[in-house]
């Protein structure tokens, strides 16, 4: 890997892959696609990789603790070997995964240091995008002194915090929340309008000991009244909702190892509301100053008023000369017109509302639909941890409309603006971006658009680099049944059960428990309409029996003895693990291709 190598004055470079952003899901994209043998460049405008993870300063991952896939299992293999096992990273109760941002950067460069076809420059800001008529097909860069660095790529992706790359693309996008009228959702919200999540400059700060007096000048416009609710200790106007905590505990909700305490404290804490997105660089970077205020308020209330005066600014965390975070934490910012917009619906009823957009999954989440909006008071507040079950991410929420030549990753996805609530968290994006790697990998070798690259060869591709496409919980990557029943999931013929759950939302395979007849006609036919012809009972459970006379009536062509002599050793009910693993072997329902909206590709639309 050519690791920050500094190109020539206003040079022009020539890659098969760009990934605008090191952020979480670019720094996944990147390494990914190099994995696959595509010449890639990640540009990135700090020295850090990582971007939320790690610049932003929330190293405590939010989600999929029991959904080990893909790049998100490595990244927190490599956190464990540091700190030195599970236990040893479960240091605050927001998350079972918290580690020093610092260690996170550190991880992922020496993952990227791994991959031969992968080049990073740091320094470089995004200027505009270069597109010749409907196709994008690279970037233009600056740095501090005013150089330009062009590079021209057969697939760009759009890492960027906030669509940055779509919006000088002039590729359509959506910005606050819509209707429900437009969406279908059922949450509420009843008219469109421009309302972003609250942002969160991020601090971290240390423990030097109870001798020590770290307090920080006082801030300019210091009032504790603004943090007046964070915690029981403080907690003045009873018109306010009471805290449920005290102050030690809110400092321990984000506290991570060796003596550190994260603070991103959403209630009455150091959230701001900012809509920095249609703003230039320099007008975001004055707004930008006022949620570095806030923060600074916040340490100083943490330090002066609760008397934590021990707590400082940690001094060997960030380069930053005032030791905060390298950049905010945007939890929204443009979003995607993508081939497919996902939506609540989608997620809470992906069996039985709208198109089977979960065939196409390429990443999971568990985590519950998340929105901060407690600086606005003008917005929504009922969205916080909004009950969903887990879910995984459609393809095609990746892809542009009206683009080609682009990718869209971490958190401008193609989904609705309640959806990215969950979708905006850190192993989610991380396995989305994985998930953007392969595409944009696959479409540069094939030398076609990331549109037309198949649903299956992409899937097919991240179950070899150890992706899960559906987020069961009760079938672990170590079970032996686990790919076919990743597979067999992903064509609905056997399917799981979603249910809301605090904050780890699941979804159920049962693969030990047993399957009706009429459940599993109903699950083939879609694909073996002979099988609609079969003679059945309601209540029957699927024993060898019925499944060798199934699959034959799917497939005549299959050969029976062979079959038979696999059937053999089942005797009774068979469960549904076993059904999965037949299926899979001997009808191979997955290589039958389905397009962006999980049709069969020999079906029509929707109507």
């Amino acid at each position: 890997m050519a690791c920050g190598t500094a190109p020539a004055t206003d040079s022009v470079i020539r890659t098969e892959v760009l990934v605008v952003g090191g952020g979480t899901g670019g720094t996944a994209a990147g390494i990914q696609s190099a994995r696959l043998g595509s010449k890639t460049i990640i540009v990135e405008p700090t020295s850090w990789l990582g971007g939320m993870i790690s610049a932003a300063g929330v190293s405590a991952t939010d989600g999929n603790h029991r959904l080990p896939s893909g790049i998100w299992k490595e990244f927190r293999d490599r956190i464990y070997a540091v700190y030195g096992g599970p236990a040893k990273v479960e240091t605050g109760w927001v998350s079972n995964t918290l580690f020093e941002p610092r260690v996170a950067d550190s991880i992922f460069k020496a993952m990227a240091a791994e991959s031969k076809d992968l080049s990073i420059y740091y320094g470089w800001r995004f200027d505009k995008a270069i597109k010749e008529g409907n196709k994008i097909t690279g970037a233009v860069f600056i740095n501090d002194k005013n150089e330009t660095l062009t590079i021209n790529a057969d697939i760009t992706i759009d890492a960027t915090e906030m669509g940055d790359v779509m919006a000088s693309a002039a590729v359509p996008y959506d910005l606050g929340m819509e209707a429900g009228s437009l969406t279908g959702e059922r949450v509420g919200i009843t008219e469109t309008n421009n309302v972003v999540q609250d942002l969160t400059w991020v601090a971290v700060l240390k423990d030097y000991g109870s001798a020590a007096d770290c307090t920080i000048v006082r801030p300019q416009g210091y009032d504790p009244n603004e943090f007046d609710g964070a915690c029981k200790e403080y907690y003045l106007n009873k018109q306010l909702p009471e805290p449920t905590v005290n102050a030690q505990a809110m400092l321990d909700y984000t506290k991570i190892p060796n003596g550190k305490y994260l603070l991103n404290w959403p209630k009455a804490g150091n959230d701001t509301y900012l809509n920095v997105v249609e703003l230039t660089e320099e007008q975001r970077n004055a707004e930008l100053e006022k949620a570095k205020a806030t923060t600074m308020r916040f340490i100083y209330f943490i330090q002066h008023q609760l008397g934590y005066k021990n707590l400082g600014l940690a001094n060997d965390e960030f380069p930053t000369a005032d030791k905060l975070a390298l950049i905010p934490y945007h939890r929204e910012g443009r979003r995607l017109k993508g081939m497919v917009r996902f939506t609540m619906r989608n997620l809470a009823e992906p069996f039985t509302y709208g198109d089977p957009v979960y065939r196409t999954g390429i990443s999971v989440g568990d985590y519950p639909i998340d929105h901060h909006h407690k600086k606005n008071l003008s917005a929504p507040q009922h969205l916080e941890f909004y009950p969903v079950p887990s879910f995984n991410v459609p393809l095609g929420t990746l892809i542009p409309k009206e683009a080609e030549g682009l990718i869209v990753a971490e958190k401008g996805i193609s989904v609705s603006n309640v959806v990215n609530g969950t979708t905006r968290l850190q192993p989610c994006v991380m396995l989305t971006g994985q998930a953007a790697g392969v595409l944009a990998s696959l479409s540069a070798k094939q030398h076609t658009t990331p549109a037309q690259v198949t649903v299956r060869s992409v899937q097919k591709a991240l179950m070899q680099s150890g992706a899960w496409l559906m987020p069961y919980l009760d079938v672990p990557a170590d079970r032996p049944q686990f790919a076919a029943i990743q597979r067999i999931g992903a064509t609905g013929i056997l399917k799981g059960k979603g249910i809301p759950y605090k904050w780890a939302n699941q979804t159920w395979f049962y693969p030990d428990s047993t399957v009706s007849e009429t459940t599993l006609v109903d699950g083939l036919a879609t694909y073996y309409p002979n099988v609609k012809a079969a003679t059945v009972k309601e209540g029957n459970d699927v024993n060898a029996e019925t499944l060798y006379k199934l699959i034959l009536m799917a497939d005549p062509s299959i050969n029976s003895f062979k079959l038979k002599t696999s059937l053999k050793p089942f005797s009774g009910a068979m469960k549904r693990s076993e059904i999965a693993v037949v299926i899979d072997e001997y009808l191979k329902p997955f290589d039958k291709e389905v397009d962006l909206n999980g049709r069969l590709n020999n079906t029509k639309p929707k109507f």
